[in-house]
């Protein structure tokens, strides 16, 4: 299951109050079908998809775009950059071909779209992308001394590239993007205390940990990857190759044809910084045990933007971004069928894959092309395509209009399970119900690799409760890190039966998230489309973020 971000509802430029679109029941499977599927990974793959060529760069509906003050884009471009709105505003960013510009309270700077690296030109004042240090809050004592800072003390990793990315996509991708200032507290959008979704490092850092076979280095590293990076190592690691990823395989760090057995763990949400420092402390005694044996980046790896869940699952998973694979946002816009399109939800996670561009291979895929005989399993992730087993699989099997809407009375019960904290179980609903999902979870694990099952070639696990842990709390948080210790307690189960099969030594292991957290501020409150509106300017707002200019339909 991926985590349960918040579908944030949508805002237009007609004054109305947003239809809610919070998600409903979770995922449930039913046993018996789990056990079946686990102990004989019988299923047949999907069918492999060649990688066609690099999708073109910015879309020609915005090569003509134009923020001079006069139209619509600049009348939108001056509301959002007044300074009333640098409390929530970090800045925002458009295409004017052959331009990537971005602006905020403070200045305006532009790059080329063909050199996103850089340099950057200054316009006017300060440019908001002063500093892109990918290395910028590490390690968690530089995190704690300055946190959710401002613009003028933040970093801002990859932007270029990661922007562009966001802006590549010929029918979803926005007009105009807003990114919120860390701070920024949007209860009413759906926001939460620990935040993401953002440009900035804090919320952009996943963690990077690479251990077992096929695993050259050893200890810490200071260093940073990117999400885009994930799929390409983990298919070197199981001898296949992505050529179409946008991404590099850490080769330096490790070796194809070495492991037997390859797996991906993403703790959806959780801090790098944390991560490590609760590793390092005894804390996290599995994450300690598999970095003993292993490497991790002090820089972890970076998110593409926007970096929530569903972009960066499928960024993880595909090793291209947005611009590429398509799934714009948790929730997007898409001018070629006229309407909303949710990604991130209880009803649609199993139909995920169904927005994937053409010419996007997964990493199942890629194993598959490579390996004809080999399976692979994903477990509680919607970007499933060419997986063998798959949870979501399963949910396409049973044929619920309502997906995995539909299953709930099959998730474990929390009360009794020895790897929940109860009592932040009992205080928030929704980690109750993020544990159940990781019972789940762990449940198929524990059947795919069980004595009497062949354990797969390659599999990709995630967890859920470390994103509503980091959510409920923010990161450093006593809920945030309950939430890592029991992802933590649920893996050493996985790391405990692999050692009495006897597979520990021949298995390779990547731990990583899908976006970082970073506290906001209860006191800083406020909603950009207000302004908006008050310029006279005809929008939609998309995963409160992405806009979409012009006269569009309102509701879906």
């Amino acid at each position: 299951m991926p985590s349960r971000d918040r579908v944030y509802p949508l805002s237009t430029g007609a004054p109305s109050t947003p239809e809610s679109t919070s998600l409903a029941e979770p995922l449930a499977l039913a046993e018996p079908s789990l056990a079946a599927a686990g102990a004989g990974l019988a299923a047949e793959p999907e069918p492999d998809r060649a990688v066609g060529p690099r999708s073109p760069g910015v879309p020609a509906h915005r090569a003509a775009s134009r923020a001079d003050g006069s139209g619509e884009l600049g009348r939108a471009v001056a509301a959002l950059t007044a300074p009333e709105l640098a409390a929530i505003v970090d800045l925002v960013a458009w295409v004017d071909a052959p331009w990537l510009y971005v602006a905020n309270a403070a200045g305006s700077a532009r790059v080329p779209t063909a050199t996103p690296d850089g340099p950057w030109e200054v316009r006017s004042g300060r440019d908001p992308l002063f500093s892109q240090d990918p290395l910028h809050g590490v390690p968690l004592a530089n995190a704690l001394a300055d946190p959710s800072p401002p613009n003028e003390r933040n970093a801002y990793p990859f932007a270029g590239r990661r922007l562009l990315s966001a802006f590549g996509d010929a029918t979803r991708s926005p007009d105009l993007i807003v990114v919120h200032t860390p701070g920024h507290y949007w209860p009413e959008r759906g926001g939460h205390l620990g935040e993401h979704g953002s440009l900035d490092a804090g919320q952009s850092r996943a963690p990077l940990l690479l251990s077992g076979a096929g695993v050259r280095a050893r200890g810490l590293r200071e260093g940073v990857a990117r999400v885009i990076d994930i799929a390409p190592t983990l298919a070197v690691l199981a001898s296949a190759s992505l050529p179409g990823a946008e991404g590099t395989a850490l080769t330096d760090i490790v070796t194809a044809g070495v492991a037997r057995h390859v797996v991906g763990l993403l703790w959806d949400g959780a801090n790098c910084n944390d991560l490590l420092h609760l590793a390092g402390t005894g804390v996290l005694p599995n994450v300690a045990r598999l970095l003993a044996e292993g490497t991790a980046l002090t820089g972890g790896a970076i998110a593409e933007f926007p970096s929530v869940t569903l972009t960066n699952h499928t960024s993880a998973l595909t090793g291209v971004g947005p611009g590429r694979h398509g799934i714009l946002h948790n929730v997007y816009f898409d001018r070629a069928v006229g309407r909303q399109v949710i990604v991130n939800d209880v009803k649609t996670w199993h139909a995920a894959c169904e927005q994937l561009r053409d010419g996007v291979e997964t990493l199942f895929e890629a194993v598959l092309r490579a390996r004809p005989a080999a399976v692979t399993a994903c477990v509680n992730e919607p970007v499933d395509r060419g997986a063998h087993y798959s949870t979501f699989g399963l949910v396409r099997a049973a044929g619920s209009a309502s997906g995995a809407g539909d299953m709930g009375d099959y998730l474990p019960p929390v009360e009794g399970d020895p790897h929940s904290d109860a009592e932040w179980a009992n205080r928030d609903p929704d980690y109750a119900w993020s544990s159940r999902v990781d019972a789940l979870g762990l449940t198929q694990v524990l059947q795919l690799w069980a004595a009497d099952a062949v354990p797969p070639d390659v599999m990709w696990w995630n967890t859920t409760v470390t994103d509503t842990g980091h959510h409920g709390g923010g990161p450093y948080s006593p809920e945030s890190r309950a939430a890592l210790r029991d992802a933590d307690a649920r893996l050493g189960v996985f790391l405990d039966l692999l050692a009495e099969r006897g597979l520990l030594a021949d298995t390779a292991f990547l731990l990583t998230a899908d976006h970082g957290s970073e506290a906001a501020d209860p006191d800083c409150r406020g909603d950009w489309g207000d302004a908006l509106r008050a310029a006279g300017v005809r929008f939609r707002d998309e995963g409160y973020g992405f806009v979409y200019l012009g006269d569009l339909p309102s509701g879906e």
